[in-house]
């Protein structure tokens, strides 16, 4: 069984589609963005930062004696310099990103742990490591999930369960498609293959790492060699 957070949009709705035409069962939440008529079925509104909420949908969508991975795709940004911030949309964005996903994360793990397998897979980003200006709560909240892969993967690696982050360059997908174009075609001339990526490297690596039992507690960078 595959759980994706933020299915409804971007790199989730993506890889919920991807899945779904596979086989596989799939159940996702959304919250802000409706989901397309034909997903709603197996979608949920959750609010992440709400663990109640969160804890809910888990134990309504979850068998014990399937195993599960975990997608943590959802997330939301705002741009601001530091000094210009406001604190509240600080906070929902540290909210989402980080404390959503270690709420999704804290559900599932005894789920896992009894069943003696897991994946977990967290969706980080470049603009966590290069230092963009203005994206202050956005590159927070994305750093901090290598410091959250790395300790739960170390406290769950005897139950057989993993647990990394995928750190995504500019793909062709997603928050990418509300950039302005004069940004785009400067964020392409410093790629250096000079081309957003195609989505289907995400899948790609997200069955490489639920293949995988030997790989744990890393971040993988995804960005064509930006950084």
């Amino acid at each position: 069984m595959i759980l994706i957070t933020g299915a409804s949009r971007g790199i989730g709705k993506f890889l919920m589609n991807k899945f779904s035409e596979e086989g596989e069962k799939v159940h996702g939440t959304y919250f802000s963005t409706l989901p397309d008529k034909n997903q709603s079925e197996n979608l949920s509104k959750v609010n992440i930062v709400n663990y109640s909420e969160v804890s809910e949908w888990v134990n309504s969508v979850c068998d014990p004696d399937e195993k599960i991975i975990l997608l943590n795709c959802a997330g939301g940004n705002y741009n601001a310099t530091a000094h210009k911030a406001d604190i509240k949309k600080w906070t929902e964005v540290i909210g989402i990103n980080l404390t959503g996903t270690f709420n999704v994360i804290k559900s599932v793990l005894p789920l896992m742990r009894e069943k003696g397998f897991g994946r977990i897979i967290n969706f980080s980003s470049i603009v966590a490591q290069k230092g963009i200006p203005g994206t202050s709560a956005y590159a927070a909240s994305k750093a901090g999930l290598w410091g959250l892969t790395k300790s739960i993967a170390a406290e769950n690696a005897r139950k057989g369960i993993t647990v990394n982050n995928l750190n995504l360059g500019y793909f062709d997908i997603g928050m990418i498609t509300e950039v302005p174009q004069e940004m785009l075609t400067f964020i392409k001339r410093e790629i250096p293959t000079g081309e957003l990526g195609n989505p289907e490297n995400i899948f790609n690596a997200v069955n490489f790492l639920v293949d995988s039992d030997y790989i744990n507690g890393t971040s993988i960078n995804m960005n064509a060699g930006l950084y």
